[in-house]
């Protein structure tokens, strides 16, 4: 058992965190050097000569052909992504603002804001929303808040936004090439939103092998709470159960999908080889090492009880739907 007062074992989990400095300044060279800088206008305007009418009406001439249930997928995460302020005042409280750390934050959150910029602007350029409906659910979104219970815990931070920026890339990549079928300047959005996560999910993983390294004990202990099941950035949104039903009948992003990505972790991490830990270490361990079994069966369990539901959502004008 730790003898450690919860006190002791935060001083260490800064002291470590501070010790990580030089690799995050590696990495956000690295981050930098290989990343090509867009921005939404890239996507979104015509050509140099291009008539801005004709541009327009051919966009939502195309976009019209996208199904409501890709729509309810697109709503779900353009709202998600335009949930950045809650993302960023979290890593501020829990990693420090005044801490190396917030050059990373400020960084990360400059890259994310493009994402629901290049969304939001596409959904208004393309009219595949209802625009009052999307911006009130955006709004709630924001008022409701998201508060994950992280208890002030600076590895849970870095468990849990590496599992949740690769289910973020997930989501946005089986989007795209939902939506790459109807729409393809769509579905080249998607993918590129996709990729960036796929960088912030190497950056977030990379930092917890660190603490790993240095903390095994502390960071297996925080690791146990978070893997089992994370909060997604949207839970708060309004008709946020349905629109991730849809999302996972549409064979987007579901259970399975989550059970790959612990699996992943597990294994990048070496958790199930990790050795000289203590007793709580070890407790902690074995319980990371049979999340993914638990998994298993609730996948199972939700394919088995899902039945054929029919969903209509105000965003997409309340047009029924049936899927399987």
């Amino acid at each position: 058992m730790s003898t450690t007062t919860p006190e002791q074992d935060l001083g260490l989990k800064v002291e470590v965190l501070k010790d990580l400095e030089p690799l995050v300044d590696e990495m956000m060279a690295e981050h930098e050097a290989k990343r090509e800088l867009w921005m939404p206008s890239d996507f979104l305007n015509p050509e140099h000569e291009e008539d801005i009418g004709r541009h327009l009406e051919e966009l939502r001439e195309r976009a019209k052909g996208i199904p409501d249930f890709a729509r309810a997928a697109l709503a779900l995460n353009l709202l998600t992504e335009e949930g950045l302020p809650h993302f960023h005042r979290l890593l501020a409280v829990y990693l420090g603002q005044d801490s190396f750390w917030s050059r990373w934050n400020n960084l990360w959150t400059a890259e994310e804001d493009r994402h629901g910029a290049v969304l939001h602007d596409y959904a208004h350029d393309s009219r595949i929303f209802h625009a009052r409906k999307i911006e009130e659910m955006q709004f709630e979104y924001l008022r409701n808040g998201f508060y994950p219970a992280w208890d002030k815990d600076p590895y849970r931070v870095f468990v849990y936004t590496t599992l949740q920026e690769r289910a973020t890339q997930y989501s946005h990549a089986g989007a795209g090439r939902v939506c790459d079928e109807y729409e393809p300047g769509l579905g080249r959005i998607l993918k590129q939103c996709a990729m960036e996560e796929a960088r912030h999910f190497i950056f977030y993983r990379r930092v917890f092998e660190g603490i790993l390294e240095r903390d095994p004990n502390n960071a297996l202990v925080s690791a146990q709470f978070i893997m089992p099941a994370i909060d997604m950035p949207g839970a708060t949104i309004t008709g946020f159960k349905d629109l991730a039903d849809v999302v996972r009948r549409s064979g987007i992003y579901g259970p399975r999908d989550y059970l790959k990505i612990v699996e992943e972790q597990i294994n990048f991490w070496k958790i199930e080889t990790l050795d000289g830990l203590n007793e709580v270490g070890r407790k902690a361990q074995e319980k990371i090492c049979g999340i993914p079994d638990r998994l298993k069966r609730i996948a199972e369990y939700v394919e088995t009880k899902s039945k054929e539901k029919t969903f209509a959502f105000e965003v997409a004008w309340n047009r029924e739907f049936t899927m399987a």
